[in-house]
């Protein structure tokens, strides 16, 4: 690609422009005679970068004005100010990068390895999932890791097929579908980076995220996203958020570790910490050198190179070289990369003496997130029509959300809760017919009472049967007045017949609560493996024959035995007819 990239420009591109505004000959030299001493005494003293700013601005207004009214430098009296502030940069810039190879001594004071004082904390947002203020001499980020479901996920549009270490692809992984959309992908980790004007103390127009603001973010997420662990061991969606608060040289380093800490604290199982750290280089014609760790912003605009290097103790997850001269050697870049290993050792270990630590467990505000594989072929029935079903097992259930994850059957719930976790699970199964039979369903709603019982709501759209037989321990002639539509009902699911029908039983849960054995007598399940048999010390023994009272003579039961049906009907009673007593009545399906 990119040689074709090349070859179109060679075809239709413009030469770059080269040209630079140089400074009039002998005008280095002027300010040198004017401010050089008091500028190099500057950098020699350690001071912050607005205390710095304000005597060094204070030092340029006056050598300008004594440009513009000595006669001495009659020659440079009707230059204009851009002229001017670019010589003053060279000069500025010539004796910063002198006293660095001369003595060893940077602008702050420290040496040319040495990394700023480092603080951090957590949990300093408590009504965030995790969050970090990480200071690095004066640079602050203020991070914040927010978790979620798939659907918080951020859809990537690639044009190759392959997708990053932070993107599950929905043509490969196990869990996002088959789309057949080539490079389209999930990304479940992604960072996203803010430098308000204010944190380099200035007034601007806040809107959308520039190109800076775009590659800091993209670094920082190249940087993280190898320690994110894959959705099959953590099935959040993770989103970061760095605001910087204070900006002093290597802002996008500062995100990386205040990142780190801050999904700690949100309870992410990170594979490794990480941090970052930005190296510097002064490079002379003479080939003289020196390489800075963890650069100053005026080092950044003055010095030769920015090369930001990130990643755990065990190696390298990203890097960045802006350069701005010619003959960078191997030799310099073994050093850079040497020295970038040491401080980023260094400041992994000022991270661990994080006060207060992360947490590294799961907020009490976070979502609660479970996958549930079901068969493929059953994804319809779940979603019904126009995603009626779905819906109304989120409202039934409390959860805040269920998603389909594509074409492989793999389900996302989440809630605010484990309960409501629980119930969705369990109305999802009830929906496609997998709960285990013998499950006690508790509190369920009655939806209609017949002459031969009582229709049960299950889940939105799905009901089952309790049989008269199933209501109680006795025998039953008709369904007792307490049971009428809307009231509340405990029952055990016994799975579906052959032809879909759901069966349940209210005696079951009577029997099972009191330690009594339990066996039904009805037609097999067709899914769930059986129909259930309990015994008091929760052993269920297989049914050798009807139970007592299960002929269908005198009202009794209503399965099985020589009144079932062919087809696992149950045998429904009717109204006796006049003069027909409870002695004589026998039950049939005619009326």
């Amino acid at each position: 690609m990119c040689q074709q990239l090349t070859s179109w420009a060679a075809q239709v591109g413009k030469s770059k422009r080269i040209e630079r505004v140089l400074p009039p000959a002998g005008l280095k030299e002027a300010l040198a005679d004017i401010a050089g001493d008091r500028v190099e005494q500057l950098y020699k003293t350690a001071l912050t970068k607005d205390e710095r700013a304000v005597v060094l601005s204070t030092i340029q207004t006056e050598t300008f004005q004594i440009l513009q009214s000595d006669v001495k430098y009659l020659a440079f009296a009707g230059l204009d100010e851009i002229t001017l502030t670019v010589a003053w940069k060279y000069f500025e810039s010539a004796i910063m990068r002198r006293i660095v190879l001369r003595d060893g001594i940077r602008s702050d004071g420290r040496s040319v390895t040495d990394i700023r004082p480092i603080t951090s904390r957590c949990a300093v947002l408590p009504r965030t999932h995790g969050s970090t203020l990480f200071t690095r001499g004066e640079t602050q980020a203020l991070c914040v890791a927010t978790l979620g479901s798939d659907s918080d996920a951020q859809k990537v549009d690639g044009i190759r097929g392959d997708v990053t270490a932070s993107i599950d692809s929905e043509e490969d992984s196990p869990i996002a579908a088959a789309g057949g959309r080539g490079g389209m992908g999930l990304e479940r980790f992604y960072l996203q980076y803010y430098f308000p004007p204010s944190s380099v103390g200035e007034c601007g127009r806040v809107g959308p995220a520039g190109r800076r603001e775009l590659g800091h973010g993209e670094l920082a997420q190249r940087a993280l996203a190898p320690a994110v662990p894959p959705q099959d061991q953590f099935p959040y969606t993770v989103r970061v958020e760095s605001t910087i608060t204070e900006s002093n040289g290597s802002s996008s380093m500062a995100s990386v570790c205040g990142g780190c800490l801050a999904m700690l604290d949100a309870g992410v199982p990170l594979t490794d910490p990480v941090a970052g750290i930005a190296m510097g280089l002064i490079l002379e014609p003479d080939g003289s050198y020196v390489v800075l760790s963890d650069i100053l912003g005026s080092e950044d605009a003055l010095g030769d190179m920015d090369f930001k290097v990130a990643g755990s103790a065990r190696g390298i997850s990203a890097f960045q070289m802006d350069i701005k001269v010619e003959g960078i050697t191997l030799d310099i870049m073994k050093q850079a990369l040497a020295q970038a290993a040491a401080g980023r050792s260094h400041i992994l270990q000022e991270m661990e003496a994080c006060n207060p630590a992360p947490s590294r467990t799961l907020s009490r505000w976070a979502p609660k997130v479970a996958l549930v594989q079901i068969s493929p072929e059953k994804l319809g029935f779940l979603i019904g029509p126009g995603g009626k079903t779905i819906r109304g097992i989120v409202a039934a259930s409390g959860a805040t959300d269920i998603v389909t994850l594509g074409n492989n059957g793999a389900v996302q719930i989440i809630a605010t809760s484990e309960a409501a976790i629980k119930a969705a699970k369990e109305l999802i199964e009830l929906q496609l017919d997998e709960l285990p039979v013998g499950t006690i369903l508790r509190q369920r709603r009655v939806e209609g009472v017949t002459l031969f019982g009582l229709f049960v709501e299950l889940a939105p759209g799905k009901s089952g049967l309790v049989h008269l037989s199933e209501l109680a321990e006795d025998n039953l002639v008709e369904v007792p007045p307490q049971w009428k539509s809307g009231s509340l009902i405990d029952v055990m699911y016994l799975g579906t017949t052959a032809d879909g029908k759901t069966r349940l039983s209210h005696k079951g849960v009577l029997l099972t609560d009191t330690g009594k054995p339990y066996a039904w007598a009805g037609p097999t399940s067709s899914s769930s493996g059986g129909p259930p048999s309990t015994s008091g010390n929760g052993t269920r023994p297989q049914r050798t024959g009807s139970p007592s009272g299960s002929s269908s003579q005198g009202g009794g039961r209503w399965y099985s035995g020589s009144s079932s049906s062919g087809d696992g009907d149950v045998v429904q009673p009717r109204t006796p007819r006049a003069g027909e007593g409870s002695s004589s009545f026998r039950g049939g399906r005619g009326g």
